[in-house]
């Protein structure tokens, strides 16, 4: 079984976004991380790797920075990892990055289960995975929280999905595009050697020509977003009033007294 994990680099959740007067964004000083959402993603697939046998490839379209979320999952133990990038690239949305990973995937040939974060942290649309399963023709199981049986012989998968209005159990054939979210699995700390192997590692480099992607189709041009104009939201102003009473009773009383009068409460 070929199970493959698509996965982004991100900043560190704790980061602090700014916007120059250009409106050029930045991350600060902040390390580049993997998506914390993928690593249930890549956990999920060492799973079901030690289950059924097979090879988990790691794939990423980004310049030289995407392969901090690659040597991660394989220091968790992934067996490859791929990057897909062109300077055409830049400035994919959703729309153009699921064109991207859908030829990368359809290059590999022999898939049999692509797996991915609910979402990203920096941009959290939600829609590249949809998207992906799109282009691919394949059964899309977003939001995935208990991969209940993957039965290979018979090329089928069940699912547990949670909805908002519940949870909803789902069987599609495969192959199959699957949407991780937390609780589905506990992620794996990366080990000594895992680091070791990450490190000592070759990441073959894929061209836009070597997945057969056509450029008007990445990029800006190949995008359904635009950003006329990026800024930061105005501060938000605001004024504390400090209560001052002998007792709580008397701090509480107060303070109930101040809601009412401000229809609060």
């Amino acid at each position: 079984m070929h199970i493959v994990v698509c996965t982004k680099y991100t900043p560190d959740s704790e980061a602090k976004m700014s916007v120059d007067e250009e409106g050029n964004i930045s991350w600060g000083d902040s390390p580049l991380i993997i998506n914390p959402w993928d690593e249930y993603s890549v956990e999920e697939a060492l799973l079901l790797r030690d289950q059924h046998g097979g090879t988990v490839t790691v794939l990423s379209v980004g310049p030289e920075a995407a392969l901090e979320a690659l040597k991660h999952a394989v220091a968790m133990g992934a067996d490859e990892a791929v990057r897909v990038w062109d300077e055409a690239c830049a400035g994919s949305d959703t729309l153009a990055t699921s064109y991207v990973l859908a030829k990368a995937v359809e290059k590999m040939g022999d898939v049999d289960l692509v797996l991915c974060g609910k979402s990203t942290i920096d941009a959290q649309t939600w829609q590249t995975g949809v998207a992906l399963a799109t282009r691919l023709g394949w059964p899309s199981l977003m939001y995935t929280i208990n991969l209940v049986e993957l039965r290979s012989e018979e090329r089928s998968i069940t699912v547990e999905r949670l909805l908002e209005e519940g949870r909803q159990v789902v069987e599609a054939p495969l192959p199959a595009v699957l949407g991780t979210t937390k609780g589905i699995n506990e992620p794996r700390y990366t080990s000594f050697i895992g680091i070791r192997k990450a490190a000592q590692m070759e990441y073959p480099l894929w061209t836009l020509e070597d997945i057969g992607a056509e450029r008007e189709k990445v990029g800006p041009q190949g995008s359904g977003v635009r950003w006329p104009e990026v800024f930061e939201p105005p501060a938000r102003e605001g004024e504390a009033e400090i209560i001052e009473a002998e007792t709580i009773e008397e701090k509480a009383r107060i303070l109930t007294e101040m809601l009412l009068a401000e229809k609060v409460i």
